[in-house]
C-alpha cells in the first residue's frame, strides 16, 4: 500500500480521537461551555483533516483524471442520482431485514447524537453533510476497499470496508445496513472509476437526514418512526 496512503489512515485516526485533548483544552481555555468547546473542536478537526487528506491524495485525483475508462462529467452527474436511489433502496431492504426477521430496532444512536449536537448549534451540521462524507469514501471506499478489491472479489471487499464502517461508528448491529450502503457506494466507485461518485451520494444522503430531522420536531420524528416500524412488523 502506498506510504500516502498510511498517512491519510493516520489522518482520520487523528481526526476521530483528537477531541479527547484538544476539546478540554478549549473548555478550559475560552469562555466557552462543553458543546461548543466539542463544536468547535470537531470542525476544526474535520476541515484541517479533508484539507491534509485532499492534498495527501494529489497524486490520485491527478491519476483519476487521466484514466480512459473514467466516468465522464455527464456520467458522473447521472451515476451520482441513481446512486442516491439504490442507496436508499438498498438500505431501506436492508433496513426491514433488521426490523422484520432480526428484530433490531431502527434507531441509530449515532445519528441520534450527531442530530442532538446539530440541534443545539446547527454550524456542526458541516460535518456529517459534507466533511465526513469526503474522508470516510476515501478512507473506506478508496484505500479500504480498493486495496482489498485487488486481493479478494468485489463482495469481500466491499463487506469487510462496511463491517469496519460499522465498527467505528459503534453501530456492529446495524452492519446490514452499513453493508447494504457499502456495497452500492462501492459499486459506483468500480463502476465509474471515480470516488467522487460515492462522495457525492454519501453527501446527499447523509444532508437529507440531516435536514428533514433538523427541521421536525423529535417527538413527531419519534412518533413517525414507531408508526413506520409498526408497519414493517404487520407486512
Amino acid at each position: 500500500m502506498p506510504k500516502r496512503y498510511w498517512w491519510v489512515i493516520i489522518t482520520y485516526v487523528l481526526v476521530q480521537f483528537s477531541g479527547v485533548i484538544f476539546i478540554p483544552l478549549l473548555y478550559a481555555m475560552l469562555p466557552i461551555n462543553q458543546i461548543d468547546a466539542f463544536v468547535y473542536w470537531s470542525l476544526i478537526s474535520f476541515i484541517a483533516g479533508v484539507i491534509i487528506v485532499l492534498q495527501l491524495m494529489k497524486p490520485d485525483m491527478k491519476q483519476g483524471v487521466n484514466q480512459r475508462d473514467a466516468a465522464s462529467t455527464g456520467n458522473v452527474i447521472l451515476w451520482s442520482i441513481l446512486g442516491v436511489f439504490m442507496a436508499y433502496f438498498a438500505q431501506g431492504i436492508a433496513g426491514s431485514i433488521e426490523v422484520k426477521l432480526l428484530g433490531i430496532g431502527q434507531d441509530s444512536e449515532n445519528t441520534q447524537a450527531i442530530m442532538d449536537v446539530t440541534r443545539m448549534s446547527p454550524l456542526f451540521m458541516i460535518i456529517p453533510m459534507f466533511a465526513a462524507p469526503i474522508l470516510e469514501e476515501i478512507i473506506f471506499r478508496k484505500i479500504i476497499f480498493g486495496r482489498l478489491y485487488l486481493r479478494t472479489n468485489f463482495f469481500i471487499a466491499a463487506l469487510l470496508s462496511a463491517l469496519i464502517f460499522a465498527v467505528i461508528h459503534g453501530e456492529p448491529e446495524h452492519i446490514l445496513v452499513y453493508g447494504s450502503m457499502g456495497l452500492v457506494f462501492a459499486y459506483l466507485y468500480v463502476k465509474t472509476k471515480r470516488i467522487i461518485v460515492p462522495i457525492i451520494v454519501h453527501m446527499a444522503m447523509n444532508s437529507l437526514v440531516v435536514l428533514i430531522q433538523y427541521n421536525i420536531d423529535p417527538e413527531e420524528l419519534e412518533r413517525q418512526l414507531e408508526e413506520l416500524q409498526t408497519i414493517f412488523m404487520l407486512h
